[in-house]
């Protein structure tokens, strides 16, 4: 089905690449890039907007939206082959299988966004370990291997959009694959089990990059992490500036060298204590920034200036209130978007809650205020 857009583009006197670059760089730029986050699952089923319209995945959303282009290319750099997916429990309501890191995951049969119930993962100790690395974990894997004249068809230098390249997770894939009460336990009972799993992560990250970075020019690298919540990392400070941090730093080190000078990584929750570790690696932009975890996204730009950047920090309660509240807390954010480093969107994925009137308006407003 072909996916029509149902609003103009926003009109502008750069490409997509230059005012990404600009923008991010604190340099001159013709207006915000126009992009967002994606939705909830219930979005797709429930707004009258994609239901009537077909619109049931994001790359559809963003066409009929018409947001400016945003890509980054990845690679294999985490379990290859994933653990095979198994039902092993299902209820009138709920399925329980083995899920791809090996954790046994409880989920709603009606595929209502939320976070299954983890249980019993597939590494518990360093024998446990060790198989895992050995079977899915070797680095001299075929699977690894990046088809870069592919990339180069598919991205090429002539692109007018800004590209990324993607830099793994150096713990949070570890979270998803011990779970969030494994990794506590798994930090004390074998912390040098735990240090080998985040270099291996370190490795395949470095063995990737090692293989794209000399053949694109990239506007950006990313990573993805989630190791917080509300109230704050779910992992020790000194755990994370003891044996995260130094990975972090080597990653950086190829970056910059590849004149890669913005990073983000995503991370939920409330970030604040991690911020100077990430911007000592390296990591100088948060990524979608939750503001009921973190805070108005403008006393951190205060507090750190422009080493900082932030992609994301709108608020979503506030898009929820509706029109009054979504141009009030648009007016705090102006200044910081008009002198660069911030590009606002829904600071996660928007929730079925925000009215699509009230999206739209947000939209709306949105252009008026940083658009042409």
């Amino acid at each position: 089905m072909e996916i029509k857009p149902c609003r103009p583009r926003w009109s502008g006197t750069m490409t997509d690449r230059e005012r990404f670059r600009n923008q991010m760089h604190y340099r001159s730029f013709d207006r915000t890039l126009n992009m967002e986050f994606g939705y909830w699952q219930e979005n797709y089923d429930e707004w009258p907007i994609f239901v009537e319209n077909g619109i049931k995945h994001e790359w559809q959303a963003n066409i009929f939206f018409n947001f400016d282009r945003i890509d980054v290319i990845g690679g294999n750099v985490w379990l290859s082959p994933p653990f095979a997916c198994e039902v092993v429990k299902e209820t009138e309501t709920t399925i329980t299988m083995i899920n791809p890191d090996g954790l046994m995951a409880e989920m709603h049969k009606d595929g209502t966004s939320s976070i299954p119930h983890y249980s019993t993962p597939s590494v518990v100790t360093p024998d446990d370990w060790k198989k895992c690395k050995e079977e899915r974990l070797r680095r001299d894997d075929p699977a690894r291997k990046v088809d870069i004249e592919g990339l180069k068809a598919a991205h090429p230098s002539t692109r007018t959009y800004p590209l990324g390249v993607h830099c793994g997770s150096m713990i949070g894939r570890i979270r998803d694959m011990l779970s969030f009460e494994g990794l506590a336990y798994t930090m004390y009972d074998y912390p040098e089990m735990l240090e080998d799993m985040v270099e291996t992560s370190c490795l395949l990250v470095e063995d990737f990059l090692d293989q794209v970075l000399p053949h694109f020019e990239f506007d950006y690298a990313s990573g993805w992490e989630d190791i917080c919540f509300k109230n704050g990392p779910i992992i020790s400070l000194d755990f994370f500036n003891n044996v995260v941090m130094p990975r972090y730093k080597r990653i950086g080190r190829k970056l910059k060298r590849a004149g890669i000078t913005l990073w983000y990584t995503d991370c939920d929750g409330d970030v604040r204590p991690l911020i100077p570790g990430f911007l000592d690696a390296g990591i100088n932009c948060l990524f979608p920034f939750e503001v009921m975890c973190g805070g108005h996204p403008t006393d951190l730009l205060d507090e750190f200036g422009k080493d900082l950047r932030i992609m994301g920090g709108f608020d979503k309660i506030q898009m929820i209130k509706g029109p009054e509240a979504i141009k009030s807390y648009m007016e705090t954010i102006a200044p910081y978007v008009e002198r660069g480093g911030f590009i606002p969107f829904c600071d996660h994925r928007c929730p079925v809650d925000v009215s699509p009137e009230n999206y739209i308006y947000y939209l709306d407003l949105k252009e008026k205020m940083f658009g042409i």
